[in-house]
Order: structure tokens, then sequence, then C-alpha cells
């Protein structure tokens, strides 16, 4: 009787340690919330330039399968990272060629680099906070992308 109760306590005092949420408030939610990363040019941008990364945003934000997008436009590459919603990620393949294919084919001129990677989304969203950053230099930013870049290569 003495153990069943030392018991009972030690798995309530583990059960209640386990419940803590001290980590950030962010990271719980971060892969099903939607952060609307604006699209951003890496060096100084014409108005076409501009013109363009936003329409490639507006293209791929219509897709009903994604929620949310960050694009990045370097010197040659164009990063294009999404997040897909969590009942269409079982077709994330498909997905994938049918992005790739709509990009070609509208835009055959450019490079894409696309990917469904969370990790790469993030990376790109912090490219994107970065540049925001006055004293981040362009060289620094076509860097990053371009590791960016490299890190999805890997992956695929």
């Amino acid at each position: 009787m003495k153990n069943a109760r030392l018991l009972i306590a030690l798995l309530t005092l583990v059960l209640v340690g386990g419940c803590n949420n001290d980590g950030p408030k962010e990271s719980g939610m971060a892969l099903i919330q939607t952060t609307n990363p604006s699209a951003v040019t890496l060096n100084k941008h014409t108005r076409e330039e501009s013109d363009l990364i936003e329409a490639i945003e507006t293209d791929i934000e219509g897709f009903k399968e994604l929620y949310d997008v960050a694009v990045v436009k370097g010197k040659k590459d164009i990063l294009v990272a999404y997040k897909v919603k969590h009942l269409q990620r079982f077709r994330m393949k498909q997905i994938e060629k049918k992005v790739i294919k709509h990009l070609e084919d509208k835009y055959p001129n450019e490079n894409f680099t696309v990917s469904s990677d969370y990790k790469i989304f993030l990376e790109a969203v912090e490219l994107e906070k970065n540049m925001k950053n006055p004293n981040y230099s362009p060289k620094k930013a076509e860097d990053k992308l371009q590791e960016i870049i490299k890190l999805q290569k890997e992956l695929t």
C-alpha cells in the first residue's frame, strides 16, 4: 500500500513536469501559423524585378494546397519556399511538381529553386528579416541565399 502511494506520487510528478511549457511560445505553432513574409530582392532592384517577385508570390499563394509563401530573388536565382496545408501533405511531391511546372511555364527565363521543406522556409524568412537591417550587405545576403539553395539541393 505504501509502495502504491509512492508510485502514484512519482507518476503524478512526472506527468505534471512533462506538461511544462517553458519553450518559446511561437515555436509550437510555427508549422501551422501563417507568417506572410514579403517577397524580397537581395540586390538593388528595378521596378520590374519588384513586380516579378510580387507576381510570383501572388501566383504561388493562389494554389489552394498552400498557405504561406516566401520568395527571395538573388542575382541569378529565385528561391520559392512554401508551406503545404496539413491535409495536403500526402501529396507533397505532386504539389511540388505542379508548382515547378507552373513557374517554369509562366517565367521561362528565370532560374527557380522550389522547396516545401520547413527549414528552407525558415531560412528564407530569416534572410528576409536580415535584409531589413541596413548594415546587412547585399553580398552577405547573396551568399546566404546560395547557402540556402545548396542546402535545398542536398535535401533532394
